[in-house]
């Protein structure tokens, strides 16, 4: 079984795409402008000595900032089985996110739970994981992909101020498709900071709601 925890005991061996006792070290962050709003993900995979072995930056519509956090985790995931990396070890900003995966927090989100059980099938495939929270501004190259990605969905480019384009870009489809997971759009009105929605309409627990005038 995957560990999520401990440092590995055996001796560091130089990575190699052939050699499945590496690790592979990935930094992946994802955001949204908005909440849900623009959405996507950037991610870092490199050697233990530092060598960049790829830069993922995807972007992902219209999907809250969590969605885009496993967003970017999927796509780690599936990037290292693809190269045959068995030992995956994963930086990532989202505390949230981080400790789902961990089995500390629990999933209430119905649009996140597809994701999270996505992403223990693809745990299960390797030999060796690990996941660590780290503070915003050591994941700094994580989030520049992110925001690149983020740019790219609302046409803002280098023209207008926006980060450029990184060197190194692979888009993939990182998750199965889930039409339920769109944000729905319900009519109602607010008395008193309380929102009534109008008709039988009735939100799940666990959402975010973003209130736009008429």
């Amino acid at each position: 079984m995957p560990s999520l925890f401990p440092e590995s005991s055996q001796p560091r061996i130089p990575p190699t795409r052939t050699n499945p006792q590496a690790w592979l070290i990935a930094h992946c962050d994802g955001g949204a402008r908005g909440n849900p709003g623009p959405a996507g993900y950037g991610a870092v995979l490199q050697t233990e000595s530092g060598e960049v072995l790829a830069e993922l930056s995807e972007f992902l519509g219209v999907r809250t900032n969590n969605y885009a956090e496993y967003s970017g985790l999927l796509g780690v995931l599936a990037w290292a089985l693809e190269h045959g990396y068995q030992r995956l070890r994963v930086v990532s900003d989202s505390e949230l996110m981080v400790k789902q995966i961990q089995g500390r927090y629990k999933v209430n989100s119905p649009d996140l739970k597809p994701l999270w059980t996505e992403a223990h099938s693809r745990i299960a495939q390797l030999d060796d994981f690990q996941i660590t929270h780290a503070l915003r501004h050591k994941n700094k190259d994580a989030d520049r992909l992110a925001n690149a990605a983020m740019d790219r969905g609302t046409a803002k480019g280098p023209a207008s101020g926006g980060p450029a384009e990184p060197k190194r870009e692979l888009r993939a489809t990182p998750y199965p498709k889930h039409p339920a997971s769109a944000p729905p759009i319900l009519r109602g009105l607010t008395r008193g900071g309380v929102v009534h929605l109008l008709g039988d309409a009735k939100l799940p627990d666990g959402v975010f709601v973003k209130v736009v005038p008429e």
